[in-house]
């Protein structure tokens, strides 16, 4: 039942004028169509925007995927549900019981600060990240107040009346309205790789399986061919695809990013806990007070947990996705960056990237060269009748020169693929039924049987033909030119169907001549690449001939050619014995790129795909990182986590080197913490064996803890070495396990020298050693970033104003507080002149001594074949 596509006015339709509830999935294709739009109180003109929006509150996002955030207040107070922090808590209520509601108001004061100091920023940056995503997000066209608007897919509610085309993703459970030659890509749901064909109507066939139901679509499903209107039946997690997702709870594949992070926290955690539980024991055997005892192992325990590291990441990875953004380059999915940071490989196709995508339609001839009216009508009907997405030759031969469409009526159509790699068009004209085929050249000359010259006369098409005519179309190839083969045949008045079968025995027109001029700055950019270490492979659905031609116009050498057909006769593991060599792909099909990709990986490469068409999806979901264009059909940018807003090679390039600084700088709080961190550890344990008091007060610790954090806030805005970011930089958790090993003590070792100077030299009471142990781990702790920032000498590197801003202002108010009266709040007492003396000695004792070890830490690195976050 086809329905009306008039845009008469209409009353907005209101939820409660009928029962517009979740239907069940066979009602969606079971009832029929007039009795599904009085259910949901809409019709063929569509919802009024207000009613959208009142379906909106109710029914909820359309993404199946989506998780409702919980208000900000919930969000920060989920900030404490930490269990050291809230045994803390309790630990320091219970002290003010007893009368020290000092102590308890400070921590509760110092674990606000910084829970906010986290919260804000981590919030700030993901709303920043969000709001770019959404500025890419996929768009459908909804009919709202009687006329077609765009609106994201995630704000279509039941009852909406959605017009789909080719490329586009189907956006929700639905009910065809209209429909005219439309074939759906449901392979997600189905799990088969051929295209289906949908019809609108209230009787459905192939119902016995949900996702073939021939009058609906459903949502995860995507147009090959032709056009549709839908009526939206079931969004979100209601979708079959809903449904899918939570029966699985599928989740992606963590990145080895997210994995390292993850091993980080834990290492670091297992140790806190260990060190935490030694000094509570060895506390308590000494017959120390045991309330206080809990309170300064938890304070430890705080203060050693890197709580500030998904705020570091989170923040790094948003401002390199803002940067990005200048440079015309969305991040959809934030790890994307690290992945882009590590990508050493680049699998792209030719136009675009290393051609102008300017495509001419520059003649039509037949196979032996001449100039032929004919070839170009036929190919001319064929491009305008074509209802699938048409490609940028479609839109070259229609923009080449006008051609009378009066008399010519279609009948049918063969949709594009990329198995057959052609479109049929079932055409009458004159009293006449053609199929009308346009496709690879190639393929076009094996199926046809004649051939017609430039004059209309028709002549079997012999070998002898055949072989001058391909020689025709090498020809052209050698020149740069692309081409498409037009062929056509003559069928029955009564044929009212067309069908694969159909192509066959045809009678070849000639060619149809493309001109795509290559790029004069991308043969500088593959340089770049290459420099920077990444090896550029171009996947095309050209000819050898045609490639190898773009190649040498822009100067860059072919160190190897596969086409598709060498890969039929290739198994996976000949292909992985040869893929590294080859740089160039020709006539490859979607799935031969998916092949090629997965050969890639399966080598150690970190691979990138840029693909915008309709079947790249599958290579765009198998890349580590997958790359489209705006303007991409929706399957190919859905499926990507980066969206170009320019389609250059030059922008992938300046956005792999920006990925590689932002993961320099998570790799820098990280290779702090892991230093700072451990060395503090055998400082708490050695010193609770020895000493008859307390290291340092809880809140001590707490206020230790929250300058040092306050002095890491700026290393995501910090600079980086331009020799750091030159090379692929992937995430090594052992790299940081040796450097934890070895600059740690090196950390203790000072501070056991300051113990000594302290209960030597200065005599310290408890008030002093522990005012000039706070004082001395502040400081060495902070201004080793200096030092462990580069793999430089510290004074070769300038660092970003804000990070030494903030690290000489943390240092500062550490050395200052005990000379004010808020000092005696947290316990601390004045230390002597002499004190400051012994401080810059020891300071820049440890500092040289870091650089000594670095230096011979990372060359042992280089020795042993290191290539780490670190560099």
């Amino acid at each position: 039942m086809n329905l009306t596509r008039e845009r008469q006015p209409i009353s907005a339709p209101n939820a409660a004028d009928a029962d517009h509830g979740e239907l069940g999935a066979e009602e969606v294709w079971q009832e029929p169509a007039a009795r599904l739009l009085a259910r949901l109180a809409t019709n063929p003109a569509g919802l009024s925007a207000a009613e959208a929006r009142s379906r909106l509150a109710i029914y909820g996002p359309n993404d199946a995927a989506t998780v409702k955030r919980l208000p900000l207040w919930l969000q920060f107070l989920g900030r404490f549900r930490n269990p050291l922090v809230i045994i803390l808590l309790v630990a320091s209520g219970l002290s003010a019981a007893t009368g020290d509601v000092a102590s308890f108001l400070i921590v509760v004061s110092i674990v606000t600060i910084s829970m906010t100091l986290d919260f804000v920023q981590e919030v700030r940056a993901q709303n920043a990240v969000e709001a770019l995503r959404r500025s890419v997000a996929v768009q459908a066209t909804v009919r709202r107040d009687g006329a077609c608007i765009s609106v994201p897919i995630d704000q279509l509610v039941p009852g909406d009346i959605v017009e789909l085309i080719a490329g586009d993703l189907v956006p929700a459970d639905s009910r065809l309205l209209e429909s005219r030659d439309l074939f759906i890509n449901q392979a997600l749901l189905t799990g088969e790789p051929y295209p289906a064909e949908k019809q609108a109507g209230d009787t459905a066939s192939g119902a016995e399986n949900p996702a073939g139901a021939s009058n609906a679509v459903f949502a995860g499903t995507s147009v090959i061919s032709g056009t549709a209107t839908i009526l939206i039946c079931r969004t979100g997690g209601s979708t079959a695809l809903g449904h899918l997702a939570t029966s699985l709870a599928e989740k992606l594949p963590a990145t080895a990013f997210v994995v390292g992070i993850r091993r980080f926290g834990l290492l670091i955690m297992r140790f806190t806990i260990l060190m935490v539980l030694f000094v509570l024991v060895v506390n308590i055997y000494f017959d120390r007070p045991v309330l206080e005892s809990l309170m300064f192992a938890l304070a430890l325990a705080v203060g050693l947990t890197p709580e500030l590291l998904p705020m570091i990441v989170t923040v790094t990875l948003a401002r390199s996705a803002m940067d990005l953004a200048k440079r015309k380059v969305i991040v959809k999915r934030l790890s994307a960056i690290h992945d882009l940071g590590a990508m050493n490989v680049l699998c792209t196709d030719k136009t675009g990237t290393l051609t102008e995508a300017t495509i001419e339609l520059v003649r039509a001839i037949d196979g032996r060269g001449v100039e032929s009216a004919r070839a170009y009508a036929y190919a001319y009907v064929n491009s305008s009748f074509e209802s699938g997405m048409k490609s940028p030759l479609d839109d070259a031969i229609l923009a080449a020169h006008p051609y009378d469409m009066a008399g010519w009526k279609k009948i049918d159509e063969v949709p594009f693929d990329f198995a057959r790699r052609r479109v049929s068009v079932l055409v009458e004209h004159e009293a006449q039924r053609r199929l009308i085929v346009k496709g690879a050249p190639e393929d076009l000359l094996r199926l046809s049987g004649q051939y017609e010259s430039a004059d209309g006369e028709v002549h079997p098409l012999d070998a002898e033909t055949c072989r001058a005519f391909e020689a025709t179309l090498d020809g052209l190839g050698a020149q740069g030119f692309r081409a498409l083969g037009i062929a056509s045949r003559l069928v029955d008045m009564n044929h009212a169907t067309a069908a694969i079968s159909d192509e066959s025995d045809l009678v070849f027109s000639g060619f149809a001549v493309f001109l795509d001029p290559p790029k004069a700055s991308a043969g500088a950019t593959i340089e770049a690449m290459a420099a920077a270490g990444i090896a550029v492979k171009v996947l095309t659905g050209d000819n050898e001939l045609v490639a190898r031609h773009v190649f040498a116009e822009i100067g860059v050498p072919v160190t190897g050619v596969l086409t598709g057909d060498m890969l039929t006769h290739l198994s996976d593991e000949a292909l992985i014995g040869q893929v590294s060599q080859v740089n160039l792909f020709c006539r490859v099909n979607p799935q031969q790129k998916h092949r090629i990709l997965l050969a890639l990986k399966r080598l150690g490469n970190v691979v990138g795909f840029l693909g915008d068409g309709i079947n790249d999806a599958p290579a765009l979901h198998a890349a580590d990182v997958g790359i489209s264009v705006d303007g991409a059909a929706d399957v190919a940018r859905a499926a990507a986590d980066l969206i170009l807003l320019e389609h250059d090679l030059s922008v992938v390039h300046d956005a792999v080197i920006d990925g590689r600084g932002a993961v320099q700088n998570v790799s820098k709080y990280v290779l702090m913490g892991s230093s700072s961190n451990f060395g503090n550890m055998f400082s708490m344990a050695g010193a609770a064996l020895f000493l008859p008091f307390l290291p340092m007060l809880p809140i001590q610790i707490l206020l230790n803890n929250l300058l040092y954090d306050i002095s890491e806030i700026a290393i995501p805005f910090d600079r980086v070495d331009q020799e750091s970011i030159a090379l692929p930089v992937k995430w090594d958790v052992q790299m940081i396990e040796r450097f934890m090993l070895v600059f740690g003590p090196v950390s203790s070792i000072f501070d056991f020298l300051t113990f000594y100077a302290l209960l030597h030299l200065f005599k310290a009471d408890e008030a002093l050693f522990q005012t000039g142990w706070f004082i001395e781990s502040i400081t060495t702790q902070v201004l080793v970033v200096f030092a462990i920032r580069t793999r430089r000498r510290f004074y070769q590197s300038k660092p970003h104003m804000f990070l030494a801003a903030m690290a000489f202002g943390a240092v500062a108010i550490a050395v200052l507080l005990p000379f004010f009266p808020l000092g005696r709040w947290f316990g601390f007492v004045a230390p002597p002149p002499l004190f400051f003396v012994y401080l810059i000695g020891a300071t820049v004792a440890y500092l040289a001594i870091v650089e000594v070890a670095k230096g011979l830490f990372y060359r042992w690195a280089r020795l042993s074949g290191d290539r780490s976050t670190g560099r």
